[in-house]
């Protein structure tokens, strides 16, 4: 009993970070969809300034991967 609960909290676990990773990937879609019409518009350093901030965006992201599902350091 205990093993199926604790085999139901890892799975809605795991559900929960895929949704936060599509939503993630989400945002960063769009804000290079933004990006690319700003480009399109002549607007290069607005393009510039939004593909910035996606980078850091990025850098700022925690990782996807949970501390204990890493593989162990050799």
């Amino acid at each position: 009993m205990e093993t199926s609960q604790a085999d139901a909290r890892d799975f809605a676990e795991l559900v929960a970070e895929l949704e936060r990773a599509e939503a993630f990937e989400q945002r960063l879609r769009q804000l290079i969809s933004d990006a690319r019409d700003q480009l399109a518009a002549g607007n290069t350093s607005v393009a510039l300034s939004m593909l910035n901030t996606a980078l850091s965006d990025i850098d700022a992201a925690t990782d996807v991967v949970t501390p204990g599902s890493r593989p162990a350091s050799t």
